[in-house]
């Protein structure tokens, strides 16, 4: 325990996922493969909290999010949340709609990277975690849906209306999110959706080789420009230039720069301490 967490300790026992770590890459799997992993009130819950969390876990630098089975998240469960929905008064309503988005929001705010492994269906909610992950790597089966209009709702779901338009363009976001098709692997790469297209086979070494380089790089710039990339997205020109030149003044006084410079100048790979 560090003095930044104080008296609350680190939670050991997540039920509603598997979680894991090796090395310093930290794995939330989604393990009810017999109905392709749907997401309920407490998985919601878990990953919100696992992820305000993480960064507190020493050593963890990457995390991966990843389905069991055939699907990597068929969306939240229809019996387990869109049933209770139906029966919920308005706070409890707003109570679960805020938790959601909390994941989402928590998700981007998170300074480790996050990467989705995907195979086979990303549908609904499970479309919008992909979503929010800075990397997708897809297998050849992956499929997309953000089914939300289908089931009556908006499109706009958990942030979706906010995070598609920015990844794929406004039309290709109003396509998918007011139509709720579903697009296969080589469609939704060609909209700029997936961040790393393999065969089904070579998902696992795919998803290892970006965390273990993503752990191995300078932690300190890499949280920064996750950072500013989410932040910067609403600001003006100006804003984002003086936030840049804020961060990068902070960061040339760290000790990864240093060793940067250290190792150019002795023709070697630079040793990064995340200092």
């Amino acid at each position: 325990m560090t003095r930044f967490r104080a008296s609350a300790p680190l939670t050991t026992d997540w039920r509603h996922f598997r979680f894991a770590v090796e090395g310093a890459v930290a794995t939330v799997t989604l393990n009810r493969p017999e109905k392709l992993n749907p997401l309920t009130f407490e998985s919601y819950a878990d990953l919100r909290d696992l992820l305000a969390e993480l960064p507190h876990h020493p050593g963890v630098k990457v995390l991966v999010i990843r389905g069991e089975g055939r699907g990597f998240c068929g969306g939240g469960d229809v019996n387990e949340i869109i049933g209770e929905l139906v029966r919920m008064k308005a706070a409890d309503l707003m109570r679960f709609t805020k938790m959601t988005g909390d994941v989402i929001r928590a998700m981007r705010e998170c300074p480790l990277p996050i990467i989705t492994r995907i195979q086979g269906i990303a549908a609904g909610a499970g479309s919008v975690v992909a979503l929010a992950s800075d990397f997708r790597v897809v297998g050849e089966s992956g499929r997309f849906a953000f089914l939300f209009t289908k089931v009556g709702l908006s499109g706009g779901d958990m942030g979706a209306a906010y995070l598609l338009p920015r990844v794929v363009g406004l039309g290709r976001a109003t396509q998918l999110l007011m139509l709720g098709d579903t697009i296969d692997a080589r469609t939704a790469d060609r909209y700029g959706l997936v961040s790393q297209l393999v065969p089904d086979d070579d998902l696992d070494g795919a998803v290892a080789a970006l965390a273990d380089r993503l752990a191995a790089g300078p932690t300190l710039g890499l949280a920064q420009t996750k950072s500013l990339l989410t932040r910067e997205l609403d600001m003006s020109m100006s804003a984002a230039m003086e936030l840049d030149a804020m961060t990068q003044a902070l960061l040339m006084t760290t000790d990864d720069h240093a060793e940067f410079h250290a190792a150019f100048n002795a023709g070697r790979p630079p040793r990064w301490t995340g200092q």
